[in-house]
């Protein structure tokens, strides 16, 4: 195999001129949004004294995204996508510019912090479901696996170097600080975001009700069996293998309570998922990319289960970062697979409320795994969950893989109309 078919296709940067400002603009955002990650935690457990306000911060961002996710799925399919893409991060940025002077007050407000965060994730859900549904106009069809790859490392990067600034930027200038970098990279995003091209849907979704719009996409995803196994095989995972809840038990138990470790294990998938965006260049080249993905699920599902059993083995925490690595493999490969499916095979005029279909259990599904571990870890010892977790999965994918059988077969669709 030659060495360009391994190492990340870049065509959609080289051709599309719209999609270079979606990957500059994701990456300073993400970026950012990293950083207010850790700040927004920090400052409210310094305000509080209470891991109950951190979680609950955590779920004024989360409902309003969710609220956020199913609307933008409506009106992207409504209204010009770029308008919506737009309108929605600048009305991030100013979230972000509330935070800020804010946390310069001599007593900054908690009930500030909470509706910041509400319109903050709000806005960051109608921007994401938007833009997931203009992907195939900025890069074709042909080519939303390598956007799909290329949109992961956008993630990765965030996810690996925003926290770290933040904690630096948390222990120097203070929150403040961090805030106003997020303000300052938002803002350089929308400009970014302003300079696409009219983003219109083709067909548009109509005047009904919103709900009935929603159900139009439901329906849709029903229908296609490729369509809702996707979505299935990745609740699979995001429900049965998302062990990050039992990190900090697990390093108890086997690390003596190290912090370090504990850093090394969440940050290990996102590691693992990075180098795997940087060689995707064959994904975009499988010629059944039903089975791969039904293969990238089982093997997060098998790795999450190793995690868990290598508290037993000599060499423990190699092998669990080295694991937990192998996760976040499996993890961007069928997310690179899975996107590409749903793009490619529904109609311009639904892309939108799809779209917010997926991004719905991408976002729900985490939360929803994360509860479901730290139930399992009153059963059994935090390994001992972890590989009932995995597999778990794994027997969810052999199951949907025989109940589907088109999901086997599935490729993606050179137009769909």
């Amino acid at each position: 195999m030659r060495l360009g078919h391994v190492v990340i296709d870049i065509t959609p940067l080289r051709t599309g001129r719209d999609f270079r400002y979606v990957f500059a603009a994701r990456m300073v955002s993400l970026l950012g949004i990293g950083v207010t990650g850790v700040a927004l935690a920090m400052q409210v457990y310094a305000m509080t004294g209470s891991s109950l306000h951190v979680s609950l911060i955590s779920l004024s961002l989360g409902g309003p995204l969710l609220a956020g996710t199913l609307a933008g799925g409506v009106l992207a399919d409504r209204m010009d996508r770029r308008l919506l893409i737009v309108g929605s991060r600048a009305g991030a940025a100013a979230g972000f510019a509330v935070l800020a002077v804010n946390a310069f007050l001599p007593e900054p407000r908690l009930g500030v912090i909470y509706l910041s965060a509400g319109l903050i994730g709000l806005a960051d859900g109608l921007s994401e479901t938007a833009l997931m549904a203009a992907v195939p106009a900025l890069v074709g069809r042909d080519k939303l696996a390598a956007a799909e790859a290329l949109t992961s490392i956008t993630t990765q990067v965030g996810t690996i170097a925003g926290p770290s600034l933040g904690g630096l930027l948390v222990a120097g200038p203070g929150f403040g600080a961090c805030y106003t970098l997020t303000c300052a990279t938002t803002v350089v995003t929308t400009v970014l975001l302003w300079m696409l091209r009219p983003l219109r849907p083709d067909g548009g979704g109509g005047e009904a009700h919103p709900l009935r719009s929603i159900a139009e996409g439901i329906r849709f995803a029903r229908r296609d069996p490729v369509i809702g196994g996707v979505i299935l095989l990745d609740l699979s995972g995001t429900l049965m293998a998302t062990p990050y809840a039992l990190f900090p038990a697990f390093v108890a138990a086997h690390y003596g309570g190290d912090a370090a470790t504990a850093g090394l294990l969440y940050s290990a998938p996102a590691a693992g998922a990075l180098l795997a965006a940087l060689a995707s260049g064959w994904i975009g080249r499988v010629r059944r990319p039903g089975r791969v993905l039904i293969g990238a699920v089982a093997l997060w599902g098998l790795a999450v289960a190793g995690f868990g059993a290598s508290a037993w083995l000599p060499v423990s925490l190699p092998m669990a970062l080295a694991f937990l690595a192998l996760s976040g493999v499996g993890q961007v490969v069928s997310e690179v697979l899975a996107g590409a499916l749903i793009q490619s095979r529904t109609p311009d005029r639904l892309l939108g409320r799809v779209s917010s279909l997926w991004l719905t259990e991408a976002t729900v599904g985490p939360a929803l795994g994360n509860v479901v571990a730290g139930g399992l870890a009153r059963l059994a010892p935090p390994g001992g969950a972890a590989v009932i977790g995995g597999l778990a999965c794994v027997a969810g994918v052999v199951t949907l893989a025989v109940a589907i059988p088109s999901l086997r077969r599935a490729r993606p669709l050179p137009a769909a109309g």
